[in-house]
């Protein structure tokens, strides 16, 4: 009976069939280990693998701040195996010269969402996501998308029952106090009617800045969204055995395999110049060489790496090295002290402060001639503003120098006169705030064709991105996007389809706060990004991505896919 019963059960499952057709396969291969040959024929019949466990831990980022890492098990084969992991990178949205007081609170704060998002992943995620396919993505990042916008209302409900218990509160106390007597109403603009001479019939008023939008709320526990939905694009690509930007390209293509692929162009920083310093220039927060596109990545970064031990090499010998001093007229520049090497920054490159954005410039082109190569032609240049940064805004205008102000329109004329002067700036990114639109708009009519106008910080909020198609400056011509927070898989695909319908390029940008996690390089492949900005070739988990391109780069050349 148990024999009957045997023979039925593996007829049922067609196993005599199928051994019958693996051992008629094999038997011309004579393979050496037919075993493993046997294995490998019948595992296509085994079912697909499914998640079986989640498990998030807290790690350490590569400036040794807390982060989150996630780890995928799946069920194969009956058996539990671990397929692989990933740690998120960490974002901060505090300024360079914040208070040591908000730099304590956004630690805390930091502190707190790691704690939250190993808890989600652990607990909820672990429970929501057990038994799905990692292979489907979409339906993966749907459930993440929808427990996190639980999360979200459950944080205004808690928000407005606090903010009702705070009114009550209020309207206690005032009732206890005595109306003050009424007071002349103040002003509604702080902007200052222009002093004219006397008999003039009108001042004319200087138009007020746009105030600062606030910054995105970032919910606790966010990281834990963005983390596992990395995980698991990992995790389907190890499964279906082909690499994360060949898988995240047939996500963003329905399955559709590209015939050839092309690398985004690497925005390299050379000089991260202090803000702080006490040196005057505030314009520039990093310096960035981009190689010639009829280079390959590798000959890119070998002549960028020329570039960087040469200026490195400047720097440290500031005595022997020709600057502004030694070729303008008498006067004050001949006092300017040269710019010395303050060491490497957590960006991966080189610190130090200037006084001029001439000098900065010609330490760069004196770098570049003294190996034998020309800035516009051989390399270029991109500078990132951070113009955020910069505004004052008790007088409403930006600090570019130390007490040196312009408003909003002045900074589009002094754009447009510097790269006329510079035309070996390509890109500048953040060049202006968010805020100032008509400025905008203004810079991207005068220099749109003569060099990439690129919003970071300038760019509408991602999560606000997917759903109104608007980033925010319709004129520039692409956005920075850092997979960050609640950001999943399927957003980053979506976003660039919707930039590449508008004609925007995609820069995908490495936050400050970098993981020797090195999925980054392979989304920005895979999304068809075109230029990828990880910081400087310094620092072990920011070279461990540029490693990363190389390798890739090596093996789409060996399929005749590189393009």
């Amino acid at each position: 009976r148990l024999r009957r019963e045997a023979a039925e059960y593996y007829r049922g499952h067609r196993v005599p069939e199928r051994m019958e057709e693996a051992l008629n396969a094999l038997f011309p291969l004579c393979p050496e280990d037919l075993y493993g040959e046997l294995a490998n024929y019948l595992s296509k019949f085994s079912k697909a693998p499914v998640i079986c466990r989640l498990v998030g831990r807290k790690v350490f980022d590569g400036v040794g701040q807390p982060t989150l890492e996630v780890e995928i098990y799946c069920t194969v084969k009956n058996y539990e195996k671990r397929i692989c992991s990933t740690v998120m990178a960490t974002h901060s949205q505090i300024p360079e010269n914040a208070s040591s007081e908000t730099i304590e609170a956004d630690e805390k704060e930091r502190r707190d969402s790691v704690h939250t998002a190993v808890e989600w992943v652990n607990e909820s995620l672990n429970t929501m996501l057990r038994d799905l396919e990692p292979t489907d993505q979409c339906q993966a990042d749907k459930m993440l998308g929808e427990y996190f916008a639980n999360k979200v209302e459950e944080k205004k409900e808690i928000e407005k029952q606090e903010g009702q218990e705070g009114e009550e509160k209020k309207e206690e106390e005032e009732a206890a106090k005595v109306a003050p007597a009424p007071a002349s109403h103040p002003p509604a603009s702080k902007s200052k009617p222009k002093k004219g001479g006397k008999g003039k019939k009108a001042t004319v008023e200087v138009k007020p800045i746009p105030p600062a939008e606030p910054a995105e709320p970032v919910l606790c526990g966010s990281l834990a969204i963005g983390g596992t939905s990395l995980a698991i694009a990992k995790a389907g690509a190890t499964i279906l055995h082909v690499p994360l930007y060949l898988h995240t390209a047939l996500l963003k293509h329905n399955q559709e395999s590209p015939k050839e692929m092309t690398l985004p162009l690497p925005m390299v920083t050379l000089l991260n110049c202090e803000k702080n310093s006490p040196t005057k220039l505030k314009l520039v927060k990093e310096v960035m060489l981009i190689p010639p596109t009829e280079l390959s990545f590798k000959q890119g970064i070998e002549r960028v790496l020329d570039i960087q031990k040469e200026m490195t090499r400047l720097l440290e010998s500031p005595g022997k090295m020709p600057g502004p001093q030694a070729d303008s007229k008498k006067g004050k520049a001949q006092k300017a002290l040269p710019p010395t090497l303050k060491g490497i920054s957590r960006l991966g490159c080189l610190t130090t402060g200037y006084d001029s954005l001439e000098q900065l410039l010609l330490l760069v082109q004196i770098a570049c001639n003294n190996i034998g190569l020309e800035l516009g032609t051989d390399m270029y240049l991109a500078l990132n503003c951070a113009a955020h940064e910069l505004m004052d805004y008790g007088k409403e205008k930006y600090e570019i120098l130390t007490g040196t102000f312009k408003s909003p329109d002045e900074m589009v004329a002094m754009y447009v006169e510097m790269i006329n002067k510079f035309p070996f700036i390509i890109a500048l990114i953040d060049p202006l705030r968010k805020e100032d639109r008509e400025q905008w708009s203004s810079i991207c009519c005068a220099l749109g064709s003569k060099c990439y106008l690129i919003a970071e910080d300038a760019a509408t909020q991602i999560s606000k991105l997917k759903s109104d198609q608007n980033i925010n400056i319709a004129m520039c011509s692409g956005v920075v996007l850092k997979y960050i927070n609640q950001t999943k898989v399927s957003d980053l695909i979506e976003l660039t389809g919707i930039l590449d319908g508008q004609r925007h390029i995609t820069i995908l940008g490495s936050p400050d706060g970098e993981s020797s996690d090195e999925s980054l390089v392979d989304l920005a492949v895979g999304l068809g990004a075109r230029f990828l900005k990880l910081g400087g070739l310094s620092r072990g988990e920011r070279v461990a991505k540029y490693n990363r391109l190389l390798a890739i780069e090596e093996e789409l050349a060996a399929n005749g896919a590189l393009r």
